[in-house]
């Protein structure tokens, strides 16, 4: 019975999450009342605690983590500052000679936003405002409106610069460092943030025309028509100024460019990346004259509340993550895992399945924090590509903001769509979306080369 406590805690845990309790104190609370019991019943060390105040000091000043709020910071002065709204109207102008271009502008809108902030909840609102009412008037059916704009909005998961990755960079790197001293290797072999940000960038780009294929399938299937009497013209009859189309796309394809070009190039680590973004990011909202001291405040304190949220989230896991291995749940999780039959392959489906299960009840947060930790020194000590494994993870979290009924992007969606678009429509919208992520899930396991060749490529480079 004893070794099935980390299983109760485990549950313990989702079990209070479900009923909406807070994340970090529902983790750090559990944690703490089954060490209190373990240590009345001699099932658990007291002295195991006193490890907790190192952890949160070093969760604290752990530099890569300092990129968390400055990608935050960027992207949220890039939603104030009106950028993505130039972008889908000069976007939606260069695409319209093309049957299907409006939702194929949201497609690219989408991606661009996702490579400049980062933020899922921020794009899919915006998105939602900007084009939902353009894309519903111009004929689309609800359905294929509302999945465009849910999936796009989540492309800010797997494209970088990625909060999602920058939290998973941090916890691979200390499973890859378990995994390879538990194998005797004691200088190991770094995985950094930067290796995830360019391992995700062809399986990003995939994804993206895999959007897009399917946006220019599904309206050559069912054309569209603009609605009679609304104020939308058919696709294909507006002038297009590409001066204006140009303009709209330098800023943003420069400020991508500059952050994701020195982090790939190695000329700068991801945190110094994330500070340039941000001064960059001020910089055009003030060329916009888009920066007041009011704006500026706002932005500030939505800074502080996600990046608040972030690191107490962290630390309420560290307690969870203590007290779990306190009570064995290592190398119960180890001994399950070798005892599985297929060896790896076995091990990764067992956890893929159960990441995207967990996805349709729990926040990509809770799951990053809480499960990752558990799995991946596992699945690294058995032979999986830290980097390859970040991004199946990433990929499959992304599939936790669709899933109904609790995908984030449908409840950021549902929060701004008109009444006339029912939850249903939402729901149908964005199956065959999370049917694409899933192929490229599967494309992934069977080639592993598109996301290693491009870090293992530029890290040869570097070495030479």
């Amino acid at each position: 019975m004893i070794e099935f406590i980390p299983v109760l805690l485990f549950i313990c845990v989702c079990l209070a999450l479900m009923f909406g309790y807070s994340v970090a104190f529902t983790l750090a609370g559990c944690s703490l009342i089954f060490a209190g019991l373990g240590i009345v019943t001699g099932t658990f060390d007291p002295a195991l605690l006193k490890a907790l105040p190192d952890r949160v000091f070093g969760t604290m000043t752990n530099t890569t983590l300092i990129a968390v709020p400055l990608f935050v910071f960027m992207g949220i002065v890039l939603e104030k500052s009106q950028i993505a709204e130039d972008l889908l109207k000069n976007m939606a102008k260069a695409f319209q000679f093309l049957p299907g271009g409006l939702g194929l502008s949201v497609v690219a809108v989408g991606a661009l936003l996702a490579a400049s902030t980062g933020i899922v909840g921020a794009t899919v609102v915006t998105m939602s405002l900007m084009s939902l009412p353009t894309l519903l008037n111009h004929g689309y059916s609800k359905s294929l409106a509302t999945g465009t704009i849910c999936a796009t909005g989540t492309l800010g998961q797997i494209i970088p610069p990625s909060i999602a990755l920058v939290l998973l960079g941090d916890i691979l790197s200390s499973a890859n460092q378990q995994a390879q001293i538990a194998q005797g290797v004691f200088s190991p072999t770094p995985v950094s943030v930067g290796d995830l940000f360019v391992g995700a960038v062809i399986p990003g780009v995939l994804l993206v025309f895999a959007y897009g294929a399917y946006v220019l399938f599904s309206v050559w299937r069912s054309p569209v028509k603009p609605t009679p009497g609304s104020d939308n013209h058919a696709e294909g009859s507006d002038e297009i100024h590409w001066s204006e189309v140009i303009k709209a796309l330098i800023a943003p394809i420069t400020l991508i460019t500059v952050v994701l070009g020195s982090i790939i190039f190695g000329i700068a680590t991801p945190t110094e990346a994330a500070g340039v973004g941000a001064f960059g990011a001020i910089m055009m909202a003030l060329a916009k004259n888009q920066l007041s001291f009011k704006k500026l405040k706002a932005i500030g304190l939505a800074t502080t509340r996600v990046t608040t949220m972030v690191f107490t989230i962290l630390i309420g896991a560290s307690v969870f993550s203590l007290v779990f291995r306190g009570f064995g749940g290592e190398e119960l999780i180890n001994h399950a895992f070798q005892s599985l039959p297929g060896g790896l392959l076995g091990a990764t489906v067992l956890v893929m399945v159960a990441i995207f299960l967990l996805g349709f009840i729990l926040d990509f947060i809770e799951i990053t924090f809480v499960v990752i930790p558990l799995v991946a020194p596992v699945l690294i000590t058995l032979g999986a590509d830290p980097v390859w494994l970040g991004i199946m993870i990433a990929v499959n979290l992304q599939t936790s903001f669709l899933t109904p009924p609790f995908g984030f992007a449908l409840f950021y969606l549902r929060g701004v769509a008109p009444k006339s678009v029912h939850t249903s429509d939402i729901y149908s919208g964005v199956m065959p979306f999370i049917v694409l992520q899933l192929v490229l899930l599967l494309v992934l396991a069977v080639y592993p080369e598109l996301v290693t060749w491009l870090p293992n490529t530029l890290n040869s480079a570097k070495g030479n």
